[in-house]
């Protein structure tokens, strides 16, 4: 099957059906990449860069265009490094690395629709191929546990705990929160007296919770450092939040300190037993490469839609797995995100855990084309060939993009509205 054109799709829509997620974010902003073939056959994949800078998106895909046209995917890691290699000025890490992983996963749709074989399949392979270890030592999952992302800790407290039974209605039986408070009225708020201070309001807070839904819940904490309003931590508070939360059991403490502060990371594992999470917005294996090294993370939280494609999530996630390190992919795209992460997830035999969006809105459900059912909190490998996403011209006309609506940090000057 000859590639006989490459589109990028932008879409605005609802950001979710989840009533306290919405509270702080009405709309999210997609960018999904169509890979055509004359035969009528075609791949769908998604970058993350559609949720943060949605209008940097087409020109890029328009840039690699020319290196797809009258080829196969029967050697996608050939045509990725061809695209890698011909951007390496700008691409090797951030925004072209970013664009790299839809249109590389739009590539593994259409080979997998083409064999008639879930992705997931086609990665395994991929795993054998690079792991570290030894296959007579690793299982690949048969299914996995799943967490909602629970976004901000909505709050008075009285609202997270009526939230996180939603989440439990749902059949979640993992739940993420972030650290501070969110007052619909007031918005973030995060203690910033004092290092002791934000431990004793993270600790009060899990404590709490484990009181109120005792320890059978998975439950995990995002500290969002480095997106958080004001100075992110430094290693002493992060430090001292962590040791405060080490008697209620965690699934892990994630980003608790900023991404430029990897010596931080290194010192931070080494003085809780805490687990330390982080790795969304790393974007290539050349940039997780020192968080590797200096054994930063005990799970690591790659994402297929951003961190450079599918076989770059499995190259980073064979590679902490050399290091005894698990990974939970990071999934807060739109439906083609989603299921890229679980075809990652279920591709690497050192998963933990899966993050799904809770009560997703139409950017997922109208997208992703089998129902996601969990059973005892966890899903079954995917079924369909690809990916197992579809994007109708109905959806194309109903969710239009608006221009400005993708998500960022506001600062003076430029505030986020939407």
């Amino acid at each position: 099957m000859i590639i006989t054109d490459v589109k990028t799709i932008l879409l605005t829509g609802p950001c979710t059906n989840d009533p306290y997620l919405s509270e702080a974010r009405k709309l999210r902003s997609a960018a999904f990449i169509k890979v055509e073939t004359a035969s009528g056959y075609y791949g769908l994949g998604e970058t993350y860069a559609g949720y943060f800078f949605p209008e940097g998106v087409p020109a890029i895909v328009d840039f690699f265009k020319p290196i797809l046209i009258g080829q196969s995917v029967d050697n996608i890691d050939q045509l990725w490094a061809r695209m890698y290699h011909s951007g390496n000025f700008w691409c090797r890490v951030g925004l072209g690395a970013i664009v790299l992983a839809g249109i590389e996963a739009a590539m593994w749709d259409l080979k997998g629709k083409l064999l008639n074989k879930p992705v997931y399949q086609l990665l395994r392979d991929l795993w054998r191929a690079k792991s570290e270890i030894s296959h007579e030592n690793y299982v690949f999952p048969i299914k996995l546990p799943c967490y909602a992302t629970g976004g901000p800790s909505n709050y008075p407290i009285e609202k997270l705990t009526q939230k996180i039974e939603f989440y439990c209605n749902l059949g979640f039986t993992g739940v993420k929160i972030g650290t501070g408070a969110y007052f619909e009225n007031q918005g973030f708020e995060i203690e910033r007296d004092s290092p002791a201070a934000a431990a004793e309001f993270e600790e009060k807070k899990i404590a709490f919770l484990r009181d109120r839904f005792g320890y059978d819940l998975n439950l995990m904490l995002d500290a969002h450092m480095g997106n958080t309003i004001g100075a992110s931590w430094d290693v002493e508070t992060a430090v001292l939040v962590a040791k405060a939360l080490e008697p209620y059991n965690l699934v892990f403490l994630e980003e608790p300190l900023h991404y430029n502060n990897p010596n931080g990371y290194s010192l931070l594992r080494q003085q809780t037993k805490t687990p330390i999470a982080g790795g969304e917005c790393l974007t290539t294996l050349s940039e997780w490469e020192i968080f590797i090294e200096k054994n930063c993370f005990e799970i690591g939280q790659p994402d297929a839609s951003f961190t450079a494609g599918l076989e770059s999530f499995i190259e980073i996630a064979s590679k902490l797995s050399g290091r005894g390190a698990q990974v939970a992919p990071h999934a807060w795209g739109a439906g083609g995100s989603q299921m890229q992460n679980i075809h990652c997830g279920f591709a690497c035999p050192n998963t933990k855990i899966l993050e799904v969006a809770p009560a997703y809105g139409p950017l997922h459900s109208e997208i992703i084309t089998e129902e996601l059912t969990m059973k005892n909190g966890c899903l079954s490998p995917p079924e369909q060939p690809g990916l197992g996403i579809h994007l109708t011209d109905d959806v194309i006309n109903r969710f239009p993009f608006i221009p400005g609506s993708g998500e960022f940090n506001s600062v003076p000057g430029k505030v986020l509205t939407t």
